[in-house]
């Protein structure tokens, strides 16, 4: 089986291209920076260290990426890695490893990227709603639920 789940920042906003003829179709390619779960120790200081991952999108999802991913816009990817080779025009033979997108979705909140300008670190909280009866949406894209409400809630 093969099949690849990521989750990191775009280093780069995506490489848009379209193919010409009788399918004419788009693709996407961009860079995901991926968090690695340890942390790299030179000289006594812990370093964060990231893989830099090529993505490539055909189709609707190349469209999507198109229209709504920018640098540091943190997402989920799920695919497949394809690796494959050519010879450059040095005669170098170059091998290549893409994941070729099946499916993206942002994993953070709109709110969450724009108050963090390049949205990275912590979250911001909204101010309270004006209407007490009225529920506010906390930084995290989650709704708060207001108190006494639990007997008109279809479920328990």
């Amino acid at each position: 089986m093969n099949k690849v789940i990521l989750m990191g920042r775009l280093t780069r906003d995506p490489d848009i291209r379209y193919s010409t003829g009788e399918n004419a179709s788009s693709f996407a390619r961009y860079t995901l920076a991926v968090d690695r779960r340890f942390t790299r120790r030179d000289g006594g200081d812990s370093q964060q260290t990231a893989d830099f991952i090529s993505c490539v999108a055909f189709g609707k999802s190349a469209e999507f990426a198109e229209k709504y991913l920018r640098q540091g816009t943190k997402i989920v990817v799920t695919g497949r890695i394809q690796t494959g080779s050519y010879t450059n025009r040095d005669g170098q033979k170059v091998y290549t490893t893409d994941v070729v997108v099946e499916d993206q979705e942002f994993a953070e909140s709109k709110s969450a990227a724009a108050g963090n300008g390049s949205g990275m670190g912590t979250q911001s909280a909204r101010p309270a709603a004006a209407n007490p009866g009225q529920a506010s949406a906390p930084g995290d894209g989650f709704m708060n639920i207001p108190e006494g409400i639990d007997e008109e809630l279809p479920f328990n």
